[in-house]
Order: C-alpha cells, then structure tokens, then sequence
C-alpha cells in the first residue's frame, strides 16, 4: 500500500484548501482588482465556506499577499549573490510580465496595488519588503538598504512603463536590448562604495 493510497492528514486538507482559496483570489483579484474582489466571492470560486476563507488567511489583506507572493514568486532574486542580482532583477520582471499565462494575474495585482492603499500596503510591506531586505542584506555595506530599494525601484519602474503605461521606447524595446541598456546601471546599484 503506497502513502498516497490512505486518508489525507489533516495538515494535506488544510495545504489543499489554501491552494484552491488562494487561486481563486488570485484569479478574482486580477478579474475585479482589490477593492471589488470580496471573501464570499473567493469562497464561492473556491467552492467553500467564507468562514474557511477566514480561518485559513485572517483577513482580505493577507489574502491578497497570498495572492500576490504566488503570482509574483522571489526566490530566485533573493537567492542570488550580489553579482547575480542585476540579471536575476531583469528576470524577475521579463519572465514574469513576458509569459502571457502569468502576465494578466501580475498586471492586475500590481494595478491594484497603485490604486488601492490596503493592497499597496500589503505589496509594500509584506511582499516586497522581506525581499528587499534579503537584497539588502546580499549587497552588504553603506546605503545597502537603499541600494536595494533603489534596484527595486527601478525594475518597477521598467514594470510600469513597458507594461502598464506602454511608454513607446519602453515597450517596442526586445528584452535583450533592455538588458543591454538597464543592466550596467542596475550593477552599479548593487557594488557597494
């Protein structure tokens, strides 16, 4: 008899239960943004009760950081080492924004972050924030934290423009010749003086 063949723990029930609320809020967010996606509205995508919605994330807010660390993962940036970090920044930004299947759930995460203060907050503090202090800790020495906030800022800022504002230069540009352009600048960032 195979482990897979018994009855699911208790443990598996409740990691199954959060897959299935958390991609319905991750799909209801990106649908309706943050401010219309409500928790009976994620209990019924998920075909549960509001109250397990609550019981297993607390409240909206730590839904959608749920939401937002699954669609957006940053454990490839925040694993790298500081010569790493420029090109895996770069990556982060292209291999999501770039893969139509993950393109349209991170776009409308980030809208509701620059238009919902609740969610901006929730992006800011809970999912880009641990990761802006492992980056910050990768570069090391004077103004680390503000080098990391700074490289932070600009892939940002390379999100908006090319994705959400479709600034022409921006957005007409191949991914290798913004690697090209932006990836020296990003380098000068991450070297401590």
């Amino acid at each position: 008899m195979s482990g897979d063949e018994g009855p699911a723990t208790r443990a598996e029930r409740r990691r199954r239960s959060e897959t299935v609320i958390r991609d319905a809020a991750g799909a209801l967010f990106a649908e309706h943004g943050y401010e219309r996606t409500t928790i009976r509205a994620v209990a019924d995508r998920a075909g549960v009760d509001p109250a397990l919605v609550m019981q297993n994330f607390g409240s909206k807010e730590a839904l959608f950081a749920a939401a937002a660390r699954w669609s957006t993962p940053l454990d490839e940036l925040v694993a790298a080492d500081r010569t790493e970090l420029p090109q895996a920044a770069l990556d982060h930004v292209l291999d999501t924004f770039e893969d139509p299947e993950r393109r349209a759930a991170a776009e409308a995460l980030l809208r509701s972050c620059l238009t919902h203060p609740a969610a901006q907050a929730v992006l800011r503090e809970e999912v880009m924030g641990a990761a802006q202090e492992r980056v910050a800790s990768t570069i090391g020495g004077p103004d680390a934290a503000l080098r990391a906030a700074l490289l932070n800022a600009c892939v940002l800022g390379l999100t908006i423009s090319r994705y959400l504002v479709g600034v022409p230069a921006v957005a007409d540009a191949t991914a290798a010749d913004l690697q090209r352009v932006l990836r020296p600048a990003l380098e000068q960032l991450v070297e401590p003086t």
